[in-house]
């Protein structure tokens, strides 16, 4: 008999669901930032798309989840803002405001969106 490679007949095909997840925090500024401090919110100062006020700010999923901040519905850059998860006293978001910017007056808007995914995959063999 002559020599041969031998190798498995196997066939298979995965599946994969993403299943992302958006949160939205809500915060209204109460007092003018001026240029060069930072706005610090607590998470019990925000309030969720019910407006029920937020209990805890949830943790960030290694590599499956980020967040994104707008002020006055303009996205900012993720370098002017610092996440912490937690609840009152610990969870906050902290928003520097650059010394050469403009101040961020009374009554802006502030909305912290949390994207969270949550991939599921199937694999069917047929052999």
């Amino acid at each position: 008999m002559v020599l041969q490679l031998m190798k498995l007949a196997i066939e298979a095909s995965t599946t994969t669901a993403i299943d992302p997840e958006s949160e939205k925090y809500f915060y209204v500024t109460e007092a003018e930032v001026t240029p060069g401090t930072s706005l610090d919110i607590d998470a019990a100062d925000f309030f969720d798309n019910t407006g029920t006020a937020v209990v805890e700010l949830p943790e960030l999923i290694t590599d499956n989840s980020y967040y994104n901040v707008s002020v006055n519905g303009v996205l900012q850059m993720q370098g002017l803002t610092t996440y912490t998860p937690g609840a009152t006293g610990v969870g906050s978001l902290e928003i520097d405001v650059p010394a050469d910017s403009d101040a961020i007056i009374v009554g802006t808007p502030v909305v912290l969106e949390i994207l969270a995914f949550d991939p599921t995959s199937t694999t069917e063999v047929i052999t």
